[in-house]
């Protein structure tokens, strides 16, 4: 293994922050970084040697690939991580318009709301995958964060507390909890759980997480992350009082001035209960 390869990879190894899925990703980024600079002709590099040409040398053999702006940012996400952790921050420009990278376009074409029927659920035979499943579905959570949520400790009465160490990012966040559903599920969860989490006491995150996988293919189930856009779906028709464009309601073009005003504020609460940071990124679960 290459130095750098190696110092990336001790660096990943001792930050926590971020959900497992987040540290996985962003190791596997780097890495995969660390080869294109020896392919660019960057030889005996340290992660301490992390320089601007270094960065722009990437960002035009991206661009020169016709890489989706999507994956582009993505990758400047870990360039930046990898600068901050050397002491080095001024090396990556913190605009990505500096390098002339496009805007990410967030539109999908169609709507991938999931539901989740009692028959479908039946057919998940471990009761703490059957369980995460439906906090998915009834706080919009993403599967990381239904397997390591502690339901007893999160419950804060009208609302759901969510800690970094669970969450994409290793951002803090609340869900309401509005509705007679919700509480139900939650009070369930909590007597499954006891003090503890989703992930019995005698596995660790990666084998519920291969549980998870294993019961929900067995079940014919894929795609779970639909169960975050129905949950974004109906939020956004509680707090309009119409449906989003993806579930057949009007497009921003057709809306009055009031009405957008009404939509814009409505994305903006969905984009924080869904634990994202931008409104554009709720046009992937509304549509536009």
């Amino acid at each position: 293994m290459r130095d750098l390869n190696y110092q990336l990879k001790l660096l990943c190894k001792h930050s926590h922050e971020g959900s497992f899925e987040t540290r996985v990703g962003r190791e596997r980024q780097l890495s995969a970084i660390a080869n294109q600079l020896h392919e660019l002709g960057f030889r005996q590099l340290k992660a301490s040697s992390l320089k601007q040409k270094h960065v722009q040398a990437l960002v035009d053999q991206w661009l020169k690939q016709k890489l989706s702006p999507g994956t582009i940012k993505n990758r400047m996400s870990c360039l930046r991580w990898w600068a901050e952790k050397v002491n080095k921050r001024a090396v990556v420009a913190s605009s990505n318009d500096f390098y002339g990278i496009p805007d990410r376009q967030f539109v999908s074409e169609r709507s991938k709301a999931k539901d989740l029927s009692k028959e479908q659920l039946a057919q998940v035979k471990d009761q703490h995958v059957r369980m995460s499943l439906r906090l998915q579905e009834a706080f919009g959570l993403r599967r990381e964060e239904a397997l390591k949520l502690q339901p007893r400790w999160a419950d804060r009465g009208d609302y759901l507390q969510l800690k970094a160490s669970w969450t994409k990012g290793g951002r803090e966040r609340t869900v309401p909890i509005r509705t007679i559903e919700q509480r139900t599920v939650l009070e369930e969860a909590q007597r499954l759980a006891g003090l503890g989490s989703l992930i019995p006491r005698d596995r660790s995150y990666i084998e519920q997480l291969r549980i998870y996988e294993r019961h929900t293919a067995n079940a014919g189930l894929s795609k779970m992350h639909g169960l975050r856009h129905a949950y974004a779906q109906q939020r956004y028709l509680d707090l309009t009082g119409w449906p989003c464009p993806h579930a057949g309601g009007p497009s921003k073009g057709a809306l009055t001035g009031i009405q957008r005003q009404t939509d814009h504020q409505a994305r903006l609460t969905i984009s924080e209960e869904l634990g994202h940071q931008r409104e554009q990124i709720t046009a992937v679960y509304l549509g536009r």
